[in-house]
């Protein structure tokens, strides 16, 4: 079957939305970014070569206007000292979307490298390997990443459980129903333990 460039550009989009917003944490700053890079592409596409991989080409073109955008603002984010948890975790209920609110907020209080390499090997399904590649680190550096950017997850929505678990004995609980599973199942698929599946 012949390469489609435009084709494959279009189907790109909703995973580069996702990855965007989830990097800055802004909706409009992430369809910026996904604008910028859909324009970087079509000038680009002569020097995409078809049969080689193109999800983490176009993912790398993201990623890059990401970094120069944080490089031109002259903002690092670092791990957040003293976060207040009281902010991290809402009471839950019946609606999954405040415990998927609760996961959003954990997971934005991760580095941006943490960050980053969480979703494209947890959510978005990248080898180690190609998470390597579009990050332009080695692929230990990405194990090391995820680790850690694992481990910080688990610790953070912990400590929103033990908040919770608190509030019980104030009488403050709200039941939670069944309606949470969705979000259960992102936590599950992002803190592991299967590893992804190795590039071909």
């Amino acid at each position: 079957m012949q390469f489609d460039f435009h084709a494959e550009l279009t189907g790109a989009i909703p995973h580069l939305r996702a990855f965007a917003r989830s990097l800055s944490g802004d909706a409009d700053r992430a369809d910026d970014l996904v604008q910028d890079a859909i324009l970087r592409a079509l000038r680009a596409e002569s020097q995409f070569t078809p049969g080689t991989n193109f999800r983490a080409w176009i993912f790398t073109i993201l990623r890059n206007q990401y970094v120069n955008q944080l490089r031109r603002r002259k903002f690092v984010a670092e791990p957040k000292d003293g976060v207040d948890l009281d902010l991290l975790w809402v009471p839950p209920s019946q609606d999954a979307k405040l415990e998927f609110q609760d996961f959003r907020r954990a997971l934005m209080l991760l580095t941006p490298d943490q960050r980053e390499i969480l979703l494209m090997v947890g959510a978005s399904g990248f080898s180690y390997e190609e998470a390597a590649e579009i990050c332009g680190c080695a692929v230990g550096t990405v194990k090391s990443r995820l680790s850690r950017a694992r481990r910080e997850l688990s610790r953070l929505l912990n400590s929103g459980r033990e908040l919770a678990r608190r509030s019980e004995f104030t009488g403050e609980r709200r039941g939670r129903g069944t309606a949470a599973a969705p979000a259960k199942v992102m936590r599950r698929r992002l803190a592991g333990p299967s590893a992804p599946r190795q590039a071909a």
